[in-house]
C-alpha cells in the first residue's frame, strides 16, 4: 500500500492517484486524478477525511 496523502499535499511521484477513506479503504464512486510533474497539489476529496493513494504510474 503506497503512503496515503491528504488533499492539498503536494504529491510525492508523478502517477494516477485515487480516492481512498481516512485509513486506505475503499469508498464508493472514488474519483480518480492523475498528477504530473509540476501539479498543483493534491485535489479536494468528496468528503472529509479521505485522502489520496497512488495506484499507479501514469496511463498513456
Amino acid at each position: 500500500m503506497s503512503k496515503l496523502q491528504k488533499p492539498g499535499e503536494k504529491p510525492q511521484k508523478t502517477g494516477e492517484y485515487r480516492e481512498v477513506g481516512p485509513k486506505g479503504g475503499a469508498v464508493s464512486k472514488p474519483r480518480d486524478v492523475t498528477m504530473e510533474a509540476g501539479d498543483s497539489p493534491l485535489p479536494p476529496t468528496q468528503k472529509p477525511n479521505r485522502r489520496w493513494e497512488r495506484v499507479g504510474p501514469v496511463k498513456k
